[in-house]
C-alpha cells in the first residue's frame, strides 16, 4: 500500500514537473517574440547609391564618392526634402579627414530652407567638431547646450552618433557616449556671436539636414538612418 502510494505521487510530481517546464518554455517563447517583434528596425534615408530626395541650399555641395557623402566648399545646407521627423532616432556615421574638421547635424528645421542660415536659426545644430569649447564642440547643441561629457571623434575611423527625439527632448550621443540631454525651454546662454543661432523654441517635428561648413573640411557620411521611437 506505501508503495502504490508512492509511486502514484512520484508520478503527480513528474507531471507536475512537465506542467511548470511546458508553461516556462511557453513565457519564454511569448518573451522572445514580443520582443522581437517590438523591435524597430532602422530605416536607411541616404542609401549609399544616390542623392535622391536630397537637396542642396548654399554654396559648396556633397559629393558622392564610393557609396559616401563628402563635404566639398561651403557654407551650405544637404537637406532631406521628403519628410519631417520627430518622436524618433537619426543615426549619422561619419568620419573627419582632419582633427579640425567642422560640420553638423540640423534638426528641427520648421520649413523648407531657402539658405543655410534659415536651419542655423529656427532649427538646432548638433556640432561635429572636436576643436570647440564645451558649448561649441562635438554633440552640443551649438552653442546652447554644455557637453555633459567631452567626446573627440576618431580621426580617420567610423563615428557614430544617435539623436534621440522625444518630444521637446533632445538627447544626442557619440560613440554610445551621452553629450546632450536637453528640453526646448530650458536656460540657455545669450546669443554673443552673430553666427550662433538665434534663441528660442525649436519645433517638434522638423526637416534634418548636413552641414557644409567651408572648403578646406572634409567630413565623410556613410550612413544617415531613422527610426520612430
Amino acid at each position: 500500500m506505501q508503495s502504490t502510494c508512492f509511486n502514484l505521487n512520484a508520478r503527480k510530481c513528474v507531471q507536475f514537473g512537465l506542467v511548470i517546464l511546458v508553461a516556462l518554455g511557453c513565457s519564454s517563447c511569448r518573451s522572445m517574440n514580443g520582443s522581437k517583434s517590438s523591435a524597430k528596425a532602422w530605416r536607411p534615408i541616404f542609401d549609399g547609391a544616390s542623392k535622391d530626395g536630397w537637396a542642396m541650399t548654399g554654396p559648396g555641395e556633397f559629393k558622392l564618392e564610393n557609396g559616401e557623402l563628402v563635404t566639398s566648399g561651403g557654407m551650405g545646407l544637404f537637406w532631406y526634402t521628403k519628410e519631417k521627423f520627430g518622436d524618433a532616432q537619426i543615426r549619422v556615421v561619419f568620419t573627419l579627414s582632419s582633427p579640425n574638421d567642422n560640420s553638423g547635424v540640423f534638426i528641427r528645421i520648421p520649413d523648407a530652407p531657402p539658405d543655410p542660415w534659415f536651419a542655423v536659426n529656427r532649427g538646432f545644430e548638433v556640432q561635429i567638431d572636436n576643436s570647440g569649447d564645451t558649448y561649441h564642440r562635438m554633440g552640443c547643441l551649438y552653442s546652447l547646450t554644455k557637453a555633459l561629457n567631452v567626446v573627440n571623434a576618431k580621426v580617420g575611423e567610423w563615428n557614430t552618433m544617435v539623436i534621440t527625439l522625444d518630444g521637446t527632448r533632445t538627447i544626442v550621443e557619440v560613440n554610445g557616449v551621452k553629450v546632450t540631454d536637453y528640453v526646448d525651454g530650458e536656460p540657455v546662454p545669450p546669443k554673443e556671436k552673430d553666427y550662433e543661432p538665434n534663441r528660442g523654441p525649436r519645433p517638434d517635428h522638423g526637416y534634418i539636414g548636413l552641414q557644409n561648413h567651408d572648403e578646406h573640411t572634409r567630413v565623410r557620411f556613410k550612413e544617415v538612418s531613422v527610426r520612430p521611437l
